[in-house]
Parts: structure tokens; sequence; C-alpha cells
């Protein structure tokens, strides 16, 4: 007899399994702007999921087709995702806030072919679909309830461990987004190793705040509670001053927020029923103060847990200890099943307290992302021999807390979104009046970054920063914007010809460096 040891099941199956084992226990309540609460038990959650699997089904889509699931944080999402998880089709979430052009090269390079969107969003879906191959558009409201009840609950095989089960589109350091291609045993593998490191049982309940469209709020909340037999207490939108009273209503035990949204909800007026709360750990990724970290602990009377995760990586390979010393400024130590390295430029690994580039090992479409979608270059240069080379640099303590050094090349970090400059760079490039420009990232205190854009201008060429910024909000979405523009006559470049962001970074234009403004 012979076993597959790396086997690590589907969401199909744990949805048929909780189904019986367990139907009259809550898995979601969602509460909408409204303040109205919709509450599902995990029997009503699978019926609703074999229906959305029967409905897709008789429409076209079969195993394996790929479905746009385009919405904010709404009950529904749960539907599209779980009815293509049962019908081994593959789901597409994609950022409401995408603008025509950022939404029809998403939905063309994933090939989708039916969509779930909502009314408000249905219009920008529709117009996207003259430039794609996409044939259906489904909107949620009385129309698609009505068929979700009429529809056959969906009765066939199912996907395996190591079907696609999603592709997230990630910002990248090239001008365009990757997609992420996500197996069933990913989305398993991450709920077990966030729920193996809280110890999440099935009283345990998330408060999601965070888009459901991310990884972070599939992967850790979702995901680790659908393992463990937990719920979800998702909100229609972050609200900082409610996020406390939320806490407190679903009677939530833990909670993942980015540093700028524990930013803003410090800001928020304290109350002193704010530790009048069931919440035991809350998660976190990027840079928080040790000021905001005590008043943040002492205010909700909960302790954090600092972490470091990619799309890419798929479970997060390092946090702090849910029992233990923590190091909240340290990303934390590697998790249990986590294999990790920091290699300095020629691959050799770099000594305690020396940074190097942080390197996670584990096994493809289990542990690891399965690859970019349709890229087989960028996956070869993503992994290799093993090894996810993140780009990201680290170093390491006498005690295996890693330490955040710099972020991956080109990358600007804004209130949680991950936001390319090369994405930004491409189209402001576009504008005939724009020789070259340059985004980088510069502090923001509130966001964690906004953008700066250095922009060279043609011979002849004439544009405001108006002008420019006009141009931008034509191509890409809102949270991609330029927060200022500085014109410049040359960017600093290296002996090859490449841009010196660093150089930019340090500068900002100031006298003294290659950068000189355009008077």
């Amino acid at each position: 007899m012979s076993l597959n040891i790396t086997s690590a099941g589907t969401v199909r199956k744990l949805l048929d399994r909780w189904s019986v084992l367990c139907p009259g226990d809550p898995f979601l309540e969602f509460e909408s702007e409204d303040g109205s609460v919709t509450s599902l038990t995990y029997g009503q959650m699978h019926e609703r999921a074999l229906r959305a699997a029967g409905l897709l089904n008789s429409l076209g889509v079969e195993p394996g087709d790929r479905v746009l699931v385009h919405m904010p944080n709404r009950a529904e999402f749960f539907d599209a995702w779980f009815g293509c998880a049962v019908l081994g089709a593959v789901m597409v979430p994609t950022n409401p806030l995408l603008t025509r052009a950022e939404l029809s090269f998403e939905i063309a390079h994933s090939g989708t072919v039916v969509a779930v969107t909502t009314p408000e969003l249905e219009a920008s879906v529709q117009a996207a679909r003259a430039e794609t191959d996409l044939t259906q558009v489904i909107a949620t409201g009385a129309d698609m309830d009505e068929r979700l009840a009429a529809a056959d609950g969906y009765r066939g095989e199912g996907p395996a461990d190591r079907d696609p089960a999603a592709i997230l589109y990630t910002s990248g350091t090239t001008s365009r987004p990757k997609g992420v291609v996500v197996t069933n045993a990913n989305y398993i593998y991450a709920g077990e190793v966030v729920a193996g490191h809280l110890r999440i049982r099935g009283d345990d309940r998330w408060l999601v705040v965070l888009p459901l469209f991310h990884a972070n709020a599939q992967y850790y909340s979702t995901m680790s509670a659908l393992v463990s037999g937990a719920s979800v207490a998702v909100m229609g939108r972050f609200s900082a001053t409610r996020w406390s009273d939320q806490a407190s209503r679903h009677g939530v035990t833990l909670a993942s927020l980015f540093a700028a949204p524990i930013r803003m909800i410090l800001a928020a007026e304290a109350s002193s029923r704010d530790s009048d709360n069931a919440l035991r750990a809350v998660i976190f990724s990027q840079n928080v103060s040790e000021g905001q970290l005590s008043e943040f602990e002492e205010r909700f009377g909960v302790g954090l847990l600092q972490l470091y995760g990619m799309t890419e990586t798929i479970a997060p390979p390092v946090i702090n200890p849910l029992n233990g010393e923590r190091r909240n400024m340290s990303l934390g130590r590697p998790t249990l099943p986590s294999w990790l390295k920091l290699i300095d430029g020629e691959g050799r690994e770099v000594p305690v307290g020396e940074p190097g580039e942080l390197l996670v090992g584990g096994e493809q479409g289990l542990s690891l992302m399965d690859g970019y979608l349709d890229d087989p270059v960028a996956t070869a240069e993503a992994l290799r021999d093993g090894w996810l080379h993140t780009g990201d640099l680290a170093r390491a303590d006498a005690d295996g807390y890693l330490y955040f050094v710099d972020r991956a090349k080109d990358m600007i970090k804004r209130a949680g979104e991950n936001v390319s400059a090369g994405e930004i760079e491409a189209v402001v490039n576009g504008h005939p009046a724009v020789l070259e420009s340059a985004a980088i990232g510069v502090p923001d205190e509130m966001r964690d970054e906004a953008i700066r854009l250095f922009c060279v201008l043609r011979d002849g060429g004439r544009a405001t920063e108006g002008d420019i910024l006009e141009w931008c909000r034509e191509y890409l979405a809102g949270f991609k914007i330029p927060r200022d523009v500085r014109f410049v006559t040359t960017l600093p470049r290296t002996s090859v010809g490449k841009v010196q962001k660093e150089a930019l970074r340090n500068s900002m234009g100031d006298e003294g460096t290659d950068v000189k403004e355009k008077g």
C-alpha cells in the first residue's frame, strides 16, 4: 500500500465534511454597510455552494474554466468562490477599484468565461467584456437569488488536490500584474499552517475587514476557519471608527490587519468599551512603531503578532509566536513547516545578523504557488530548485527572529495594497509629452507610503502636474495615483543605464545628486 503524503485535500471536501459533521454550526456572518447582517451555517453554505456550482455549470462553465468574481466584500463572494470550488472551476477575484483598462487586461489574460459581479459594478464589467472573450455576466441581487434557488445542486466529481482553484493577481515589478495560480492543496495548506500556529478551534471567529479578493482574507482568515470548523465575521468595508464595536458585537476571537488600518484605528476616538471584546490575537503585517504596538495592545486588550507573507508563499513562512516571546518589531520566527534561508548575491547563505535575500523552500502547488499564469519565464525566475526567491532582504538574529531590511524592488506599499512602480511608469510614459518617468514610495504617516512621480518631459513637451495626474486617473485605480509629480531634467542611472531608485529616495530632488529639478 502506498500513501500520498504530499496530498492536502480540496476546498470542496472540507465543505462536504462540515456539512455532515456540524451542519448547524455558524460559518459566516456578513455585516453590510447599512448594518444589516446575513448569517449562514455550514449546512446552508454547503447547499448554496452546490447550487452556485449548478448555476455556473448551466451557464456553460466546465471544470477548469475561469470565473471572474468582481465585487467588494459581500456574502455572495462565498457563493461564487465555493461554487467554483465544488465545480472544479477556477475563481479569478479582482479588485473592484480597477479601471476598465486594468479589468480588461485581467479578464483577457486569465481567459474568464463568466463573471459574477454586483449591480453597481456590472456596467464596468460589461464595458470590459466588449474587449475580451467573456460570454456572460451575472449580477447579485434578486435575480441571482432566484436563479440560485432554482438551480440543481452540482453532483459531479469535483477537482483533485493539485487542480487550480484560483488565479490571484498581484502587482509585480513589471508593468503588468501577474496571475498567481493557487491550487486546492495550496488553500488547504495555508489554512492548516495558520490554524496550527494560532491553535484555532471550532468556537473561534475571525473578524475580516480586509478585502476578500486579497490573499490575506482568503488564506489566513477564511481557510484557517474552514479547516477548523470555525467561523468568519466579514464586514462590507473597513471602518476605523466601527472596528472596535464590530469586534465586540460579533464575538470575534481573531483579527487580521495591515499597519495602515492599525494606525487609522488608533487615530479614531477612544472608548471605554474598546477592550470589551473576546479577541485573543490580532495578526498584522508591515511597519508599526513600538509606541503604536503598545497603544493598540493596551487599548484593545489583545496581543499583536507581526507576520510576513506573499501571495506566492501561500502560508506565512514567518510569524511571531502565539505563546512565548514576541518581538513585534521583527517579522517573527519561521512557522513550523517552513524552510527558509538568506543568501547573498552569489547564492551563499549569509551569517547571523547579515542581510540577505529571503528564500522560502517548499513544494510547488502545495506549500508554494503553482506558478504565474502563462508566464514560464517569471515562474522559473521566482521558483528555482524548490526555493521561492522573494526579492525581499531580511536579516536573522541569533534566536531565529527575522527583521525586514528592504522591500522587493520597485514595490510600493500603500495602505495594504502592493503597487507596482513599473505599472505606473508604463502608464505615465504613454503620455505624449513624457519622455520617461520613475515612481517611488515616500513615507506617509497614515497609509505606509505615498507615491511620488519623477517625470522627464520630451523636448518641446508641455505638461503640468494636473495634466499628468488626470492622465493617471484615466488608466489607473485610485490607490495607484501619485500624490505628487516632480518634473526633472534627468534621472540618476547606473553605469548600465538603469534608473537608481535609491538615489531618488535619498535625494527627493535635492542638490548634490544626479536629479536636476526642471525650473
